[in-house]
């Protein structure tokens, strides 16, 4: 079967297409601009990748080779429901779906149980433990996780694997699409306001997606969140439990995640939790989570308030183990959930000794809203003060060079992907 990854160059589409080929399926795919993640494709072995979305890219693809399935972004329809790569599918007959019909017929075709990972925040961190626990037991597993890590592919099909750890994302509402024989809930607030209006709108699919799951672990703050109580397949942890300190991790929030993979990996292999917090203190990070680019420079994916206090706590946590200071630049993801979470910023920076706030990435943008410009954005916070508006220009290069010739610990959040925060710093700090 021949299979057409539209987007590829995402951190969805594309650890599935890597999940496709090893398979053995034919692959190929098409992305609308160049990236970090499409020379990371090819370097896998993924050749047939063109950039633009072209009536004729993906006509010439078709006459070299018939496409069978045509597996596209959530973003596609929402950008442009007159795409050119679906009108030509839908004219040639071709099946088109979103990812997520491809997975549940890769899960029935290859016999393989679901544990999902979901959740606003923690997701891509969780996946990953779940990865390299499994990994260090020696048991083999397929799975997908959004973001680079040192211990695989971002995406893997084994042939002898018994489960498929999947990054189960809420967007476009795709988790509803899964019946997970386990699922972990790393952390719920509202996010995705395009596609959920209202907060109960956001819980009610959650709760929908847990009563859909054999079986759930998630944490009693997000239980009380979705006014779920324990029960025979829901599984409430505290966060209090002392032997999460055990996890010799730095940072509060990556701790719980790991406890969270811990509980998966000890309900399905019955391997003791001693010797899963041992394997999980060894977890070597993944990227864009608190990433080195050179020395004193990190990256990371933080780009809600949750999860820039999440962020903040693990980079509080390094910068004390070598008496530096935190400096934060950052770049939020979106304009349009700015309209819907700029009062939630609050204290979400502190700690930090300066914040650096430079313009939205813009992206599934809807024109009827005004762009926040940061200066406004930054009144949001508890102590403004620690701020400044600045632009992604030789002004700001300047100010992250006197930082850290100065010591100090800076560390670059942002979400996004082609030409973010992130792929600015590593071209202009590479080491």
């Amino acid at each position: 079967m021949h299979v057409y990854f539209s987007g590829i160059g995402g951190t969805a589409i594309g650890p599935l297409a890597m999940i496709a080929k090893q398979a053995g399926y034919e692959v190929s795919g098409s992305d609308k601009q160049d990236s970090q993640y499409i020379e990371y494709l090819r370097n896998k072995g993924l050749n047939n990748i063109h950039i633009g979305q072209s009536k004729e890219q993906i006509a010439k693809v078709h006459s070299e080779k018939p496409i069978d399935w045509f597996v596209y972004t959530s973003a596609l329809p929402l950008e442009n429901p007159d795409a050119d790569e679906l009108k030509f599918c839908t004219e040639q007959n071709i099946k088109t779906s979103k990812r997520d019909e491809f997975i549940n017929q890769i899960l029935t075709d290859k016999k393989l149980k679901l544990i999902a990972v979901a959740g606003t925040h923690g997701k891509t961190t969780t996946t990953a433990m779940l990865v390299w626990l499994f990994k260090e037991l020696g048991q083999p597993l397929s799975y997908s996780v959004g973001a680079k890590i040192s211990f695989g592919g971002m995406g893997a099909y084994k042939k002898l694997s018994e489960y498929f750890v999947y990054e189960c994302d809420e967007f476009d509402r795709n988790f509803l699409a899964f019946k997970p024989y386990l699922s972990l809930i790393s952390g719920v607030s509202w996010d995705h306001h395009e596609i959920f209006p209202t907060r109960e709108d956001y819980q009610q699919a959650f709760k929908e997606f847990i009563s859909q799951s054999k079986w759930t672990f998630l944490w009693q703050d997000d239980a009380d969140y979705l006014g779920l109580n324990q029960a025979d397949n829901v599984s409430i942890q505290d966060a209090a439990n002392l032997q999460i300190q055990h996890i010799n991790l730095r940072g509060k929030y990556n701790r719980l995640d790991g406890w969270l993979a811990i509980l998966a990996v000890h309900e399905v292999t019955n391997t003791p939790i001693k010797k899963l917090i041992e394997l999980m203190s060894k977890f070597p990070g993944l990227q864009r989570r608190m990433e080195e680019i050179v020395p004193g420079l990190y990256s990371d994916y933080a780009h809600t308030p949750e999860k820039i206090r999440g962020a903040m706590s693990v980079a509080l946590e390094m910068a004390a183990h070598k008496n530096q200071n935190v400096v934060v630049v950052y770049e939020p993801l979106t304009n349009r959930r700015q309209h819907h979470m700029m009062d939630d910023y609050g204290n979400c920076f502190d700690g930090a000794k300066k914040v650096y706030w430079i313009p939205s990435y813009l992206a599934r943008e809807d024109p009827k809203d005004r762009i926040i410009p940061p200066e406004e954005l930054i009144m949001h916070l508890s102590d403004p003060s620690i701020a400044e508006s600045l632009e992604r220009d030789d002004k700001l290069i300047a100010v992250i060079e006197k930082h850290l010739k100065a010591g100090d610990m800076v560390v670059a959040m942002a979400g996004g992907g082609g030409d973010s925060l992130d792929e600015w710093v590593r071209k202009e700090f590479k080491a």
